[in-house]
């Protein structure tokens, strides 16, 4: 429904869903308050829905919360939320700790726990099923 351009149905399915617990309806309702898609802008729903999409498990939900943390200056936060959505296998909070590694923010060790940790989630993410469904997406 999002994607056709039903926002009051997206939104109230995805209210009742986060109201249910579900971390992937908070993401969307963070998306849509963020954007202002459907509903009005609205920048504490957003964080609010970050943060509960996070603690769910949600790795994108949890990266935007680290960049929303420096965007806002606070570095050792950002660098937190970015060290656990790596763990949850976030290729974009890995990439945002290559950067912090390589400016010094970042102890070579927390990297190599980040890095070993989301190799781990990749690799057992990882099916035959799932590499047979890739191969005939690609065709």
């Amino acid at each position: 429904r999002f994607e056709a351009g039903g926002y009051d149905d997206a939104f109230r399915y995805a209210n009742k869903a986060a109201e249910l617990g579900d971390a992937g309806a908070h993401f969307q309702l963070s998306y849509l308050y963020h954007e202002g898609t459907g509903v009005e802008k609205d920048a504490k729903k957003e964080v609010y829905h970050l943060e509960q999409a996070a603690i769910g498990g949600h790795p994108t939900a949890r990266y935007n919360l680290g960049a929303n943390e420096k965007n806002n200056g606070r570095m050792g936060r950002a660098i937190k939320h970015w060290i656990i959505a790596a763990k949850l296998g976030c290729n974009d909070s890995l990439d945002a700790l290559k950067v912090c590694f390589r400016g010094g923010l970042v102890t070579k060790e927390d990297f190599a726990a980040a890095l070993r940790a989301h190799q781990a989630v990749i690799e057992a993410t990882k099916s035959p099923q799932r590499e047979a469904a890739e191969e005939a997406r690609k065709e």
